[in-house]
């Protein structure tokens, strides 16, 4: 999938992406500093956070945010996959947990039964 591929939204996902997070915090493994985001969607292999701070790809940050309906806490680190500047970057979940990954594709569950 080339870059001209994810700007115009043509690529097929792997999964489908629901926009229901809260308290969402990202860090780049080695800094202190928080990175502001705006929610992102959501898969349970990973995410687009919307962010105007560029990072290279491969990069790895550690990830926390709170399901909107279930309320659970997840933490884990990701990958950077691309960064579209000034817009935000695609990130896939590594070291997440199964649990984690259920609680996920439950929440997606959920959000697309209330649609």
């Amino acid at each position: 999938m080339d870059k001209n591929e994810r700007i115009s939204g043509t690529t097929n996902r792997r999964d489908a992406r629901h926009p229901q997070l809260s308290e969402l915090s990202l860090n780049y493994e080695g800094r202190t500093e928080e990175i502001n985001v705006r929610p992102p969607d959501l898969s349970s292999h990973g995410m687009f956070v919307n962010t105007t701070r560029e990072f290279p790809e491969g990069a790895v940050l550690k990830l926390r945010f709170r399901l909107f309906k279930s309320g659970i806490v997840i933490e884990t680190r990701c990958e950077v996959r691309y960064c579209l500047k000034q817009v935000g970057v695609g990130v896939e979940f590594i070291d997440i947990s199964p649990e984690n990954v259920q609680a996920i594709e439950n929440e997606i569950l959920v959000l697309t039964h209330d649609a």
